[in-house]
């Protein structure tokens, strides 16, 4: 009996498939070890790739308007305007937030100090007002036998301790922190890499994949690779588009309820709600300390006005900004918001959103080829309404 090499291989790959699923399975502690590990090594390079992705787009654009005949000066002057505008968007949000929080903080601290001596001093007339509750709590608990001086010594120790573990682990800390800063040198080197030589980079990586796979499956996954590019393009232009939509949301609403620190507070929201949906609370908490240092009755007005126009953004504009960017149905969106965030938090959402319009694109295109192959009239699925019953002529019946 002849057996063909293909035969061979995809029976050897499948052996190998389940060798390693097998291993998955009953090693588990040992491959997330192994998993941790690989990551650990590759996450600068991942970061680098992912920063290069996400500059990609604006980048694109401005490259695209840029009228400099020479290809590479092009490149070199489209990649410079988009980290410089990428820096200066971080640094004013920072400038706006930081010298706020600080301010916020200086006026709170004597307030809270304030409110504590205010309850003390309660605390101390009510109990003027009621000696029976001073002489049940006294008859209860025998003061003199508390021990101060050993309670003091014993808060002490624990102080000691606490603060000799935080010097024991300084060092780790900082090592964290360095090896965070080196990583993220290397990312950025690595994503401008990847932004100079991306056109030489597909091409190799095209070259790769023809080189080892089937032709026919390689021109698939090449389809399959652009469309996850534009997709993912469109949503990252979907959601600045809603964070733009957003922050100009609150700063409408407002100036209409006459509230405190409109540009900062509205320049916030638009910012953290680039996380889908729940990034906007952050902001929501952040405006709401701000405005409570003026005025606490305001601070609850903008907690509601939040709710308010979040319900509209997330339920009305958001599905349909973002999920007609990226060609996914507004129900989906919120599927795939809810489903990622659970599986994988913040990052699930950011991920889940276009990968599920990747996977649903996909799904149409299979089932509309296999309705073509199968020959299935169109109205077999499509909703026709049932054609009214002809009316009966109840007069000629009684008739005959």
């Amino acid at each position: 009996m002849h057996i063909e090499k293909k035969t061979i291989r995809n029976i050897f790959l499948i052996v190998v498939g389940a060798i390693v699923l097998y291993w998955i399975l009953n090693e588990t502690e040992r491959f997330s070890a192994v998993w941790n590990t690989v990551t650990g090594i590759l996450s600068p390079f991942i970061l680098g790739a992912t920063l290069a992705f996400i500059l990609n787009v604006p980048m694109r654009g401005i490259e695209a308007n840029l009228d400099i005949k020479s290809p590479g000066i092009r490149r070199a002057v489209a990649m410079a305007l988009t980290f410089v505008v990428m820096v200066a968007v971080i640094c004013a949000v920072f400038l706006l937030v930081i010298p706020q929080i600080s301010a916020t903080i200086r006026i709170l601290v004597p307030k809270i100090v304030a409110f504590f001596a205010m309850v003390e001093e309660k605390i101390v007339a009510f109990l003027a007002a009621n000696p029976q509750l001073l002489e049940m709590v006294s008859a209860n608990i025998d003061l003199d036998s508390i021990d101060l001086s050993g309670l003091i010594q014993k808060v002490m120790d624990v102080l000691g301790n606490s603060v000799s573990n935080l010097a024991s682990h300084a060092f780790t800390l900082v090592g964290g922190i360095t090896g965070a800063v080196v990583d993220g040198v290397i990312g950025i080197v690595f994503a401008l890499y990847c932004l100079a030589r991306k056109d030489i980079l597909a091409v190799q990586g095209k070259k790769l994949l023809y080189a080892l796979l089937p032709q026919r499956f390689c021109d698939e996954t090449v389809r399959i690779l652009r469309l996850t590019n534009r997709t993912f393009s469109s949503f990252i232009s979907g959601q600045c588009l809603e964070a733009c939509i957003l922050g100009g949301l609150f700063a409408v609403s407002m100036a209409i309820l006459k509230m405190p620190y409109i540009t900062l507070i509205s320049v916030l929201i638009g910012v953290t709600s680039l996380v889908p949906l729940v990034g906007a609370f952050v902001g929501c908490i952040l405006g709401a300390f701000f405005i409570l240092v003026n005025d606490p009755m305001q601070a609850v007005w903008f907690i509601v006005m939040f709710l308010v126009v979040q319900q509209i953004e997330g339920n009305l504009i958001y599905p349909r900004v973002v999920g007609n960017s990226i060609g996914l149905p507004g129900m989906w969106v919120l599927v795939a918001v809810t489903v990622g965030g659970d599986l994988m938090g913040v990052g699930g959402m950011l991920l889940m959103i276009p990968l599920t319009s990747v996977l649903y694109t996909l799904l149409r295109e299979f089932t509309n080829n296999r309705l073509a192959v199968r020959n299935v009239p169109r109205e077999k699925y499509q909703d026709v309404p049932a054609a009214p019953e002809p009316e009966h002529d109840t007069a000629a019946e009684e008739m005959e």
